[in-house]
């Protein structure tokens, strides 16, 4: 089977690949130094950790559900887009993601997060607004949820669970990841807009 041309897909999740397993197997002191850290983005002006959490994750399940969901939406993304709008997407709701982490979480300077989930989310949304109506399978239910259905759902149940204290799961960073694929597609190619009205 022949890989479609997305280079900066699978540069991605190269860069994913060997930063999370080398900070899981290797040197755990790594990730403390690169995730997503309130008290460090606010006191010591750690700013890159917005985008360097972002190629860190908690566990190997995390790294493969990511990298896996990004390898399927990735490239049809990359090609609608271009190269350089797919990376617009992606690191734009990278870049979303942290000011809402921040902005939710400011009053915790403890609170740590890390994961490929606001880029992946954009991605994901973002495929949702070029293909509507595709259908998606969605943790191995054989029944297909359309794209558009999928996307809405997403949103609505990120903002319902950011209301909650759930532990782990840092659902304002996912919704806002989401909203800025939504957001930064339209952005980029307006015409879908009319398109899926007309």
């Amino acid at each position: 089977m022949d890989l479609p041309y997305a280079p900066a897909t699978y540069a991605l999740i190269a860069a994913n690949l060997i930063a999370s397993i080398y900070a899981l197997a290797f040197d755990h002191r790594f990730a403390s130094q690169f995730a997503f850290h309130v008290g460090a983005i606010a006191r010591q002006r750690q700013h890159y950790r917005v985008f360097t959490s972002s190629f860190l994750h908690g566990d190997a399940f995390h790294l493969l559900f990511n990298m896996m969901t990004l390898f399927f939406f990735g490239p049809a993304v990359e090609e609608a887009l271009g190269t350089d709008g797919f990376l617009v997407v992606y690191f734009g709701a990278v870049m979303a993601s942290g000011v809402a982490s921040f902005f939710v979480n400011r009053r915790d300077l403890d609170y740590t997060s890390l994961g490929a989930s606001d880029g992946v989310a954009g991605t994901v949304l973002a495929f949702c607004v070029f293909n509507p109506f595709a259908p998606i399978y969605f943790f191995f239910i054989p029944i297909p949820i359309p794209a558009i259905v999928f996307g809405v759902l997403f949103i609505v149940i990120s903002a319902g669970l950011m209301r909650r204290d759930t532990g782990r799961i840092a659902h304002e960073a996912h919704l806002a990841g989401a909203l800025a694929g939504v957001l930064l597609t339209i952005a980029q190619a307006p015409g879908l807009v009319t398109q899926l009205f007309a």
